[in-house]
């Protein structure tokens, strides 16, 4: 009875902890480029996205006879990546060519028999002058040439016609192989063989609208949300630095590359493009990324004077609140916060340097009056 108790008690206590956990925002220190001559004045979040990236699916409905793509590989323009059942269309390309043969073998006897009239009527037309045919005779001759002349340029059409048949059926038997559109790397297998596939959706969930996703590699860059009343302090060509989240000691050397026209306005942000000047394979679509947009120093430090610029990391102003006559911030420890008291240091735009913090912590972003050293809290999502 009383272990019961014991675990009752456990379990309250719990839900009241969780209950009472503060709802706080994070975000990840940055460290600063002080020796290179660049201040950061403004940091956004955003994603790794993929400028080329192409969902395949086949342009006729059928069903997979094969599947030839597996998720990580890699793969070259024109490349096969699925089959499908082709039999339909098989039969209808060897009838087309039938026919096309059939036109071309009616239009060489047409031919032959042109010739022949030509032949009779040349013949007819010197023997007029000898009066040993009649102008009949040379009439009829000469019409059959004409007759015969109409008939070799319609059948000429007719070849025309069942060559263009031809090629639209060999287009159907092409359309029953699915082909990589660019190079890239597959990052989602959509279908199976024996699965019906079409360029539409037909409804009720038993078709598939995709084969494949194909990303290019070389494609990728950055889009951030910037604050609509920070977006002056960027411009086009202005260096940049990104961070991804997974790996939040490695810098990478971007630029801005453009500043999309338009604002979003539930949001109050406008979307900025970012090109990554470092490309490598640690760098995924979709990953998380903080970038730092640079602007070059007035005077740029000399290396001995950058050495003697104060150690810390950036965080937001925000972060650095007062606690009992002391300027901390409070690192994410898990479920809970702990203050770390830190000295006032020199302000780059809306970012602050402070002591005592290390790359890849976390800290509380604007921390509610209420947030106390070791308070539980549930990070805002």
């Amino acid at each position: 009875m009383l272990a019961l108790l014991l675990t009752g008690a456990a379990v309250a206590g719990w839900l009241w902890q969780r209950s009472a956990a503060l709802e706080v925002e994070a975000v990840m220190v940055a460290a600063p480029s002080s020796g290179s001559g660049s201040a950061a004045i403004l940091q956004a979040t955003g994603y790794v996205t993929a400028r080329r990236q192409a969902t395949v699916s086949a342009q006729i409905t059928g069903t997979l006879t094969a599947v030839l793509i597996e998720e990580g590989e890699h793969v070259a323009a024109g490349q096969v990546l699925a089959r499908l059942e082709d039999s339909a269309q098989k039969a209808a390309l060897r009838q087309a060519a039938a026919q096309l043969l059939a036109a071309r073998a009616l239009l060489l006897q047409f031919q032959a028999q042109l010739e022949q009239a030509r032949r009779d009527n040349q013949r007819n037309v010197d023997l007029i002058d000898r009066k040993l045919v009649s102008q009949q005779a040379l009439e009829t001759t000469q019409t059959q040439v004409a007759t015969l002349e109409a008939q070799v340029e319609s059948q000429r059409k007719q070849v025309d016609l069942a060559q263009a048949a031809f090629e639209g059926t060999q287009v159907q038997l092409d359309y029953t192989t699915v082909r990589a559109p660019f190079a890239g790397v597959i990052v989602a297998k959509a279908a199976q063989p024996g699965e019906i596939v079409s360029p539409i959706s037909a409804g009720g969930g038993f078709t598939r609208t995709g084969v494949g996703t194909i990303v290019d590699m070389d494609s990728l860059e950055i889009e951030v949300d910037v604050n609509e009343a920070y977006i002056n302090r960027v411009q086009p060509g202005q260096k940049a630095q990104a961070v991804l989240d997974a790996y939040p000691d490695w810098t990478i050397p971007a630029h801005v590359i453009a500043i999309i026209p338009t604002a979003d306005r539930s949001k109050a942000t406008v979307k900025v493009r970012i090109a990554i000047e470092q490309k490598d394979p640690r760098i995924l679509p979709d990953m998380g990324v903080r970038v730092s947009f640079l602007e070059q120093a007035v005077g740029a430090p000399t290396p001995a004077a950058a050495s003697r610029l104060p150690a810390g990391m950036l965080v937001p102003a925000s972060a650095i609140v007062e606690r009992a006559g002391s300027s901390v911030v409070f690192v994410i420890d898990g479920s809970h916060a702990r203050a770390r008291q830190v000295g006032p240091g020199q302000a780059f735009g809306d970012l602050r340097l402070a002591e005592g913090l290390a790359p890849g912590m976390r800290v509380v972003r604007s921390p509610p009056p209420a947030l106390e050293d070791g308070a539980a809290i549930v990070i805002r999502q």
